[in-house]
């Protein structure tokens, strides 16, 4: 009995592996290797990047720069106003050519006045000059019937007049279309966005035939989305019903005579070298005048004028 419990526990202890934990020990190790491989190739890669980055820090806000002896070398903070790009002055060509424009465009502002001097009597015609060109408004009454985008008989001898006088330059033009507010809804009008891109095109097609080339003009309509007056009132209803002629140039943009210069108490100034001598306040340009609400020739079909 005693001899069979004796081969029984050693039977039982030569199956026990007491070598299982090499295989932990070698999973271990293994995955500390991986892990030392990794760390030690980021570090010598970021170690160049990151030094690289640091002289040139170092470089750029100290102004130091390195010989090839290694000696180091500072060098003179830069005079942000000797490397400011210089306005170039308009040459006497261009000085002449603006100057003949300005006066082209000024005779033919006082024309278009003196043509159209029969309707703007009523204030329902309105001739004004600014820096972006010529601006011609007139009352939607003047050249539709309400709801219609024909021009009527009175209108076409008066458009003619003033096509004539466009027809001798060369600046480019653009008839836009307005409306008031009151819907409108035709077989031929869905909405007043077509009532007015239609009216302006009217105008546009009388101007061809006048002998204004067709490359000049552009025709657009702004339905409502452009008042010059409320329309919570017919007064201001007849304002917005307009069409506007615009005879784009910018003849009146002055070129400016020197580079802006940085105020003395600008934040900027905090990061700019020490030697940056203060400069004064920047000459203040003149104000390019805005040109005067467009022209609106929309109608709402249910807004008929007085």
């Amino acid at each position: 009995m005693v001899r069979r419990d004796r081969r029984e526990r050693r039977r039982d202890v030569e199956h026990d592996n007491h070598e299982r934990w090499l295989v932990s020990y070698a999973d271990f190790i293994t995955l500390l290797f991986a892990f030392f491989v990794v760390m030690y190739s980021l570090s010598s890669v970021n170690e160049g990047k990151y030094r690289v980055l640091s002289d040139s820090m170092v470089q750029a806000f100290r102004n130091i720069n390195i010989n090839e002896s290694g000696q180091q070398i500072v060098m003179p903070p830069v005079n942000v106003a000797a490397v400011r790009p210089q306005a170039a002055p308009p040459s006497p060509a261009d000085e002449e050519k603006r100057k003949k424009d300005a006066e082209r465009m000024r005779n033919m502002a006082d024309e278009i006045r003196r043509v159209l001097s029969p309707l703007t009597k009523g204030g329902e015609v309105n001739v004004t000059e600014g820096a972006f060109g010529i601006s011609v408004e007139i009352n939607a009454s003047l050249l539709f019937a309400p709801g219609e985008a024909v021009l009527g008989a009175g209108a076409v001898t008066a458009l003619r007049s003033v096509g004539q006088v466009l027809a001798t330059a060369s600046f480019p033009i653009t008839v836009e279309g307005h409306t008031d507010n009151v819907p409108i809804a035709t077989a031929r009008f869905p909405s007043n966005w077509e009532l007015s891109a239609v009216r302006a095109s009217s105008v546009v097609r009388l101007f061809i035939e006048t002998g204004v080339a067709p490359e000049r003009l552009t025709a657009a309509g702004y339905a409502d989305q452009r008042p010059i007056a409320l329309n919570s009132s017919e007064e201001g209803r007849a304002r917005n019903r307009r069409v506007a002629i615009l005879i784009e140039s910018r003849v009146g943009d002055v070129a400016p005579a020197a580079p802006g210069q940085i105020s003395p108490d600008d934040p900027i100034r905090a990061i700019l070298p020490q030697s940056l001598p203060p400069s004064a306040t920047p000459a203040s340009e003149p104000a390019a005048a805005e040109p005067v609400p467009r022209n609106q020739a929309g109608d709402g079909q249910g807004s008929r004028p007085n």
